[in-house]
């Protein structure tokens, strides 16, 4: 997955594993036949709505992870005054 401007993109090589996913899925869980164009629309539909959604979590996620870090960090540097 690669980040470009804030928003995600997926890589030639995973987005066409995901398409051959979507196909399958249809023929396995719905019994309808979608060719690769129409997987190929659904994956841009979703990434479009879903990834920036995600995206923008993980940055949260991240912020959240870095602060409890340096709050532990600022701790343990206390601890080391004399």
């Amino acid at each position: 997955m690669e980040v470009n401007s804030g928003l995600v993109t997926i890589s030639k090589k995973d987005r066409d594993a995901l398409i051959k996913s979507i196909i399958y899925y249809f023929s396995t869980e719905r019994s309808e036949e979608i060719g690769v164009i129409a997987a190929g629309n659904l994956l841009d539909f979703f990434e479009e709505k879903i990834a920036p959604v995600i995206y923008n979590q993980e940055v949260e996620d991240s912020k959240h992870l870095i602060k409890k870090e340096l709050e532990e960090l600022d701790f343990e540097l206390d601890l080391l005054r004399k």
